[in-house]
């Protein structure tokens, strides 16, 4: 099965960190983020990867080379100019002509992904976005869902919440049917949160929201790079920790 990794952010947030090196490239614990992304891919037999790349593209590229070392097979797309993160994907279109996964070089996760998969297949939508629980949905995209796993609404990083509920977050994986294509635009950048999921939802194309259990992290700041890794040595993420930190638990 096919996987797209967006890998182009430069992490303006978790400077200085990411001044010497790209943030998919900043370590959790004793490897790159973006490895413990593309061996969840692995498991869960997603073996031929499109990785998109810009800033200090090298860096990526000379540490993964073409993914035999993982067991599986990549390639690299250049975005020279910012294409969004629909927009960079729909440079992919002519690869991905089946079901695919993209997800984010720079977030940790151990997702059930082959789950999602056949979730997706038995729920027939064009997109599936996998979706997560929290308490504060601050700087998250709120995904509203009914009985069935439809999607019914979003809410773009909402202002305020709720305090003593929880709230559905998009985690910016989505397994996807190629058809999507005929509804990002060429001629611009575009966005599928802002703007991509927003439109199919007023034109009734029909999107599902998969709830996963598991862990997942969002490593955009300083504060939530550090306290990735705490939970990461609480056990709290199934990952494989480095042997002195495994034989001590």
């Amino acid at each position: 099965m096919k996987a797209v990794i967006m890998a182009g952010g430069k992490g303006t947030r978790l400077q200085p960190l990411t001044r010497l090196l790209p943030k998919p490239m900043l370590q959790l614990l004793d490897r790159p983020t973006l490895e413990y992304i593309v061996e969840l891919l692995g498991r869960h037999d997603f073996h031929d990867i499109t990785m998109t790349v810009c800033y200090m593209a090298d860096a990526i590229r000379n540490y993964f080379a073409d993914g035999s070392a993982w067991d599986v097979h990549i390639r690299y797309q250049d975005e020279l100019v910012p294409l969004g993160t629909a927009g960079g994907v729909r440079a992919l279109h002519a690869h991905l002509d089946d079901t695919f996964i993209v997800m984010s070089g720079d977030g940790l996760t151990d997702f059930d992904l082959s789950e999602a998969m056949r979730a997706h297949r038995r729920g027939g939508a064009v997109a599936t976005l996998l979706l997560t629980r929290v308490e504060c949905p601050l700087g998250y995209g709120v995904v509203e869902i009914d009985v069935n796993g439809r999607i019914t609404g979003f809410v773009e990083k909402p202002q305020a919440f709720e305090r003593d509920r929880t709230y559905l977050v998009n985690t910016g994986i989505y397994i996807l049917e190629p058809t999507i294509f005929q509804w990002i635009p060429t001629d611009r950048p575009y966005d599928f949160g802002r703007e991509l999921f927003p439109l199919l939802l007023e034109l009734g194309v029909p999107m599902q929201g998969y709830v996963a259990s598991g862990y997942w992290s969002d490593v955009g700041t300083l504060q939530q790079y550090y306290q990735t890794q705490i939970d990461m040595l609480n056990g709290r993420v199934k990952v494989n920790l480095p042997v002195e930190v495994a034989s001590a638990r």
